[in-house]
């Protein structure tokens, strides 16, 4: 006897692929930087480059991000989860969220807005394409440069350290457990 399955809205379709990957996007000029809050953001290729972001249009940082033609995927620690979740709950249009949540812009390498300091690693894209795709776009950027905190990342994050945020739903969010299972065939 199985585990009755429960029928839910197609709505909710994509919290079945939840929890994501949670991260920090800066983008903008130095007169007008935002953060928004990303869980649907991944690799689409690896040479060159590439990186999917889904925005809805009426964001203010959308609005950026077309007119820059670039920005910053920072990766934040949970120990920013509250600072995260301000990121994306409130419009840039109405708070400078770098002032509310006392995150640290630096500059970037290559690009011309902010990267967080409070954040473990950091990829600066070019925006490349963007598509249409229901009440979202997709942006793809290419990464022209990537860095993270080296005590966190060699060629993989150290889990123990970098404590990643992933996003649940609504207003939960959890990380990673640092016990590695590599399962052989």
């Amino acid at each position: 006897m199985g585990i009755k399955k429960v029928k839910t809205r197609p709505s909710n379709a994509y919290r079945f692929l939840h929890p994501m990957h949670t991260v920090l996007v800066t983008c903008g000029k130095a007169s007008e930087e935002n953060i928004i809050t990303l869980a649907w953001a991944m690799p689409t290729s690896i040479n060159p480059p590439l990186i999917a972001m889904s925005v809805r249009p009426t964001r203010h940082s959308y609005k950026l991000i077309k007119e820059t033609q670039e920005f910053v995927v920072n990766v934040p620690p949970i120990d920013i989860v509250k600072e995260t979740l301000f990121c994306g709950r409130c419009s840039g249009k109405t708070y400078d969220k770098f002032k509310e949540t006392k995150l640290t812009p630096l500059p970037a390498k290559a690009v011309k807005t902010s990267i967080i300091k409070e954040c473990v690693a950091h990829l600066e894209c070019k925006l490349k394409q963007t598509f249409a795709t229901g009440d979202h776009d997709i942006f793809v950027g290419e990464v022209i440069e990537a860095y993270a905190n080296e005590d966190s990342f060699k060629d993989e994050f150290d889990i123990g350290k970098a404590r990643l945020i992933y996003h649940v739903g609504g207003n939960k969010f959890v990380t990673l457990s640092d016990k590695m299972i590599e399962p052989s065939l």
